[in-house]
């Protein structure tokens, strides 16, 4: 299966976000399904290249027993998708909660080629 942010920005966020955290896959596989081979993530000005966003699930499966998405606002022209969300999780038995603004450029098959990313922190039960 091919995703489609474009046509589904919010399927994505909350398919790719569980699979990468809870799924049974490899995360390669999942991150594969989602994005290009050659994706380039620029998160708060940290590039995450295939290897280090495969590398960053990892700890996250063995850490995060909770995860779940508030999508305030998504945006889809032609190559571009842009999406303003809160991410609620449960890491090492501690809340976390994140205010997270995602620009995106999709592949010509759908997939995301590039995210650009901001996020903050937030006190635990707020919302942004």
């Amino acid at each position: 299966m091919t995703a489609l942010p474009g046509s589904d920005l919010a399927g994505y966020l909350r398919s790719y976000v569980q699979e990468m955290a809870f799924g049974q896959e490899e995360p390669g596989v999942v991150l594969d399904r989602y994005h290009t081979p050659e994706v380039v993530w620029v998160n708060d000005g940290l590039h995450l290249d295939r290897q280090r966003l495969i590398d960053h699930a990892r700890p996250a499966r063995r850490t995060v027993s909770e995860c779940r998405l508030d999508i305030h606002d998504t945006l889809a022209c032609g190559d571009r998708v842009a999406a303003r969300y809160t991410l609620h999780a449960v890491a090492r038995g501690r809340p976390v909660v994140s205010d997270i603004h995602l620009f995106g450029r999709l592949a010509p098959d759908g997939r995301l080629r590039r995210v650009d990313q901001l996020t903050r922190t937030l006190p635990p039960g707020q919302t942004s």
